[in-house]
């Protein structure tokens, strides 16, 4: 089976993310796009970046752990997007172990991370959210480790 080209798995990901919208009222899309190029920038592969794309994409149910299982992808990008969909009931810790245990999550992570951090979306907020999620994007960050510059981890 011929694997899905990066600009498939973007247009796929957009489709199955249609009409959502962020925190912020914002198109869902730009996130995944946002997560999609900080993967890039910090040295991400093709593999990461297509799991950049999709990242939310279970985890939201806008594709099926099903889906995800029979996709064109590599193992490793199903495997990404498996480690960063968090489980119901799951801690904070038990999530962090598992990115960290996966081949190149981490880096996912860490972008997705970013962008949900940037002061700019977050100042679209009201101040307990803003405060609520920024402490729990710092936790995140804390549990990953930092990040390390130029690696594909």
């Amino acid at each position: 089976m011929t694997q899905l080209t990066l600009a498939e798995v973007e247009a796929l990901a957009r489709a199955a993310h249609a009409g959502q919208t962020d925190k912020a009222g914002r198109p869902y899309a730009e996130h995944l796009a946002a997560v999609a190029a900080g993967v890039r920038a910090r040295g991400g592969d093709a593999e990461q970046i297509a799991a950049a794309w999709l990242h939310d994409s279970v985890e939201d149910d806008a594709l099926s752990r099903e889906w995800l299982a029979q996709a064109a992808l590599s193992a490793r990008t199903k495997a990404i997007v498996d480690a960063l969909t968090k489980r119901p009931g799951e801690g904070p810790q038990a999530y962090a172990r598992r990115i960290l245990a996966t081949e190149g999550a981490r880096l996912v992570k860490q972008a997705d991370l970013a962008h949900n951090a940037d002061p700019e979306r977050l100042t679209a907020l009201d101040e307990p959210t803003r405060k609520r999620l920024t402490e729990k994007y710092a936790r995140m960050r804390a549990l990953l480790g930092p990040e390390e510059p130029g690696t594909r981890r």
